[in-house]
């Protein structure tokens, strides 16, 4: 359901929007102003959905905090394991026993989305993956996320892309609302701002990949939907989740979160989230 002109705070208040909101072809979708809190489009904004690589973003919020905290260091260095070497989907291509520095790991799963650094950085601060999704969920638990979202393991894939490796973390499959998204989001960019310095970037480098590892985030300017004030955040991708993107865009200086799930295609989440951008210039 699209609630059309209406903004909506966290906290229940409505407030008239002129213009109605648009109709999007994507399974659920939702559009925050990150200062105020306020939902300015909601779509099946409480539906539980696989997020696939969206839910990168509270392994991000962990490592971030443990950095913060002072129990990781950016020039700490970890080395890959059988099950990071090997996981599937996009990937920095870890070998078994590579030591690889903690910031090279985060960039690569930041702007790539490599699954092989998640699953490494995960290990690393938890001891195992299954220990880490324990703190993803607790987490999630402390910033108000709903108990309809999830969260299953440290990428994002589903469980059958990893059961088959002894020591993932594949008991059920990671489920998000596309509110809880971008709540995610938004506590994400308060807390540890410098995630934008990151996510802005359109490449990540790594020593065992001869190639710069290229964002995945086509909304960068630069990039093919290029989009003036876009810096972030993070896109995803498996069969069940289709194409979903959870963007952040400071528009007249305002910045808004845009989070849309199942789109079609890879380029459909981007051209959905210009049509949010464009009615959020119109309800100026």
């Amino acid at each position: 359901m699209v609630l059309l002109g209406w903004a909506v705070d966290i906290r229940g208040k409505i407030s008239t929007s002129k213009k109605p909101g648009p109709s999007l072809a994507v399974v659920s979708a939702v559009m925050m102003e990150a200062d105020t809190g306020k939902w300015l489009y909601t779509s099946n904004g409480k539906e539980a959905l696989p997020p696939a690589s969206m839910s990168k973003m509270m392994t991000e919020t962990l490592i971030l905090d443990s950095i913060q905290s002072g129990e990781l260091a950016w020039d700490d260095t970890i080395a890959a394991s059988a099950y990071a070497a090997q996981v599937g989907g996009a990937g920095m291509e870890l070998t078994e026993g590579q030591r690889v520095s903690v910031k090279e790991l985060f960039d690569a799963m930041a702007i790539h989305s490599a699954n092989d650094a998640a699953v490494a950085l995960a290990e690393n601060i938890a001891g195992s993956e299954t220990e880490f999704v324990k703190r993803m969920n607790q987490k999630a638990q402390e910033i108000g996320l709903s108990d309809d979202t999830y969260f299953a393991n440290a990428t994002g894939l589903s469980s059958t892309d990893i059961e088959s490796y002894a020591t993932a973390a594949a008991d059920g499959d990671t489920v998000m609302t596309a509110e809880d998204v971008a709540l995610l989001a938004r506590y994400l960019i308060e807390t540890h701002p410098e995630i934008l310095k990151i996510t802005k970037k359109a490449t990540a480098s790594a020593e065992s990949e001869p190639d710069l590892l290229k964002t995945t985030n086509e909304m960068l300017p630069g990039q093919r939907f290029g989009t003036k004030g876009n810096d972030g955040l993070k896109t995803g991708y498996t069969k069940q989740a289709g194409y979903c993107f959870t963007g952040t865009t400071i528009i007249d200086g305002r910045r808004y979160i845009t989070v849309v799930m199942g789109a079609s295609t890879p380029e459909a989440r981007f051209e959905e989230t210009k049509k949010l951008l464009d009615y959020a210039k119109e309800s100026l």
